[in-house]
């Protein structure tokens, strides 16, 4: 089990997403969650952290578990997180840019967030990025990082993915 929840929050064509103010991904564009604390699922531990850095408060059926991310690097760091997508309507008022305690939140466009050369985000999200947006079923992606750079990246499709499942204990 991981120990990270990732969420990339859809509106139309673009994904809220939050310029991070602490490590380790200070001063990059990131999609909003966090640490799964104690007894929480993945999904209980997604839909929490986007309602404490974004204040919507969404439903399980807005979420869509799409896999996972694993890394490891040279430096004996190893992790995961778990993988969601959320879509709010486009009836859904949220103006932006707002300052947060964890960074600044503002909407951002799904090709600036696909282009491979953005250094803007987290190195390793144009990888994944459009393959997770687009894709029905999940994926599970591994990095293996060397002084911090990717040096190799590769993907594995998920054949079945329940959200459901996700929610029990």
């Amino acid at each position: 089990m991981y120990k990270y929840t990732l969420c990339f929050i859809q509106r139309n064509d673009e994904i809220l997403m939050l310029n991070r103010d602490k490590p380790p991904v200070l001063g990059l564009w990131n999609g909003v969650g966090g640490k799964i604390e104690t007894g929480e699922t993945p999904s209980e531990c997604i839909l929490r952290e986007i309602a404490e850095e974004t204040g919507l408060h969404l439903t399980p059926e807005q979420i869509h578990y799409k896999g996972t991310v694993s890394w490891s690097s040279d430096e004996s760091a190893t992790g995961g997180t778990y993988l969601f997508t959320a879509t709010v309507g486009s009836s859904v008022t949220y103006l932006t840019p707002i300052k947060t305690l964890e960074g600044l939140l503002d909407w951002k466009s799904i090709d600036w967030l696909s282009i491979e050369q953005n250094h803007g985000v987290g190195k390793m999200i144009p990888h994944y990025f459009k393959r997770m947006i687009e894709e029905k079923n999940g994926f599970h992606h591994h990095f293996t990082l060397e002084k911090g750079v990717i040096c190799s990246y590769s993907y594995k499709e998920i054949s079945y993915i329940d959200n459901n499942l996700s929610f029990h204990k």
